[in-house]
């Protein structure tokens, strides 16, 4: 026995190497390169180019980690991470979270922070993916970042709306007008509550309250962007947007229908939301705006709109519509939003991750 494992010892050695160059390799994902390519610069900023000042905002360094997540691309993955701790955080995520908003100021000719305020839903993106990355490359630094942005997020975004229950605000500022607070539905993908939920309070909380949240802000079955909570009123319709749902809530969709088909609360969501369903089916292509309280919509949605709602519809005979009317119209390479929309969309459908009913990620190469 001693003789066969030294026989056997070389082998298994010569397969864990395999196994760990496998793992350090990024995966080809054509979407992604393109992406990279295009919106990511030498330096690690993402640029979205459709505005004049060159912006870069926390919620697309937020989804490109989460890209480089999923296609196993470590290198992309620290230069994000420095050029948004660098120029967004003070250089530290863990003490201050990031502005939204950096780009050139042409009043005062410099690059720079345009808007200090946090954006919650790139926070917590960003949260997740250290978080994910150090489980999944065992960087604990990694870890440990995410565990401190976490609680930052907590302190600082999460209140407790009288009579509903802790929740999280789309910023640090600006959204509490006790006894009305407002909220972007949007800005929650329950995942990530969920794996939040594992560091204690007050994820749980918020995990568990965001269906309700989900479901009372879209009486129709169909998301607005934006929502209010008034104390002793309850769910109202946002006094500055109104009931419109079109460029963020196109995202809710996508969230839901990411779900781990054991997720808590899954099915009564996706039922609850059919309508959105049904609308796209009989338009051919998801609308692009729509009236919340009402239900009438406006216009069809580019094809990107039809990437956001393929994991939606995964499960419906309407899937493969939207996916052909996607690769027939991919997004200009230079289009940041839209393409961000059709990674998300179009990597899931394509088999490239999913998330585990805890809210843990499994990209396609850490499957055996």
């Amino acid at each position: 026995m001693r003789v066969l494992l030294c026989l056997l010892k070389p082998c298994l050695l010569g397969l864990c190497l395999l196994a760990s160059n496998a793992q350090a390799a990024s995966v080809e994902w054509p979407q992604w390169e393109r992406f990279k390519n295009a919106l990511i610069s030498d330096d690690g900023r993402v640029i979205d180019a459709s505005d004049e000042r060159m912006i870069t905002t926390s919620e697309g360094q937020s989804y490109a980690l989460f890209f480089a997540l999923v296609a196993n691309d470590q290198d992309t993955f620290e230069r994000l991470l420095a050029w948004t701790q660098d120029n967004l955080a003070e250089s530290d995520l863990g003490v201050r979270l990031p502005a939204w908003l950096w780009g050139y100021d042409e009043d005062e000719d410099r690059w720079g922070v345009l808007d200090g305020n946090s954006a919650s839903d790139a926070d917590l993106w960003i949260a997740y993916a250290l978080l994910e990355a150090g489980s999944l490359w065992q960087r604990r630094d990694y870890q440990v970042l995410g565990t401190r942005m976490a609680r930052l997020i907590a302190e600082q975004e999460v209140t407790d709306l009288t009579g509903f229950g802790p929740m999280l605000l789309p910023g640090n500022r600006g959204f509490a007008d006790p006894p009305r607070w407002r909220v972007n539905p949007s800005y929650m993908p329950p995942q990530l509550l969920s794996r939040l939920s594992a560091l204690g309070a007050p994820w749980p909380e918020v995990a568990e309250n965001l269906p309700d949240l989900l479901k009372d802000t879209a009486p129709q079955g169909l998301a607005p962007d934006w929502a209010a909570w008034h104390a002793g009123e309850g769910w109202q319709v946002d006094p500055v947007h109104g009931a419109e749902g079109d460029y963020d809530a196109i995202r809710v969709y996508l969230w839901l229908g990411m779900l781990a088909e054991d997720a808590a609360g899954r099915e009564a969501l996706l039922v609850h939301f059919a309508p959105m369903a049904l609308l796209t089916k009989r338009l051919g292509a998801p609308p692009e705006s729509i009236d919340a309280q009402s239900g009438e919509h406006e216009n069809l949605g580019n094809a990107s709109f039809s990437a956001a709602l393929l994991p939606f519809l995964a499960d419906t005979p309407f899937l493969e519509e939207q996916r052909q009317r996607l690769l027939d119209n991919l997004p200009a390479q230079d289009a940041y939003y839209a393409q961000v929309l059709t990674l998300f969309g179009l990597g899931w459908d394509q088999g490239r991750y999913r998330f585990a009913n805890d809210g843990t990620l499994q990209p396609e190469w850490s499957s055996p």
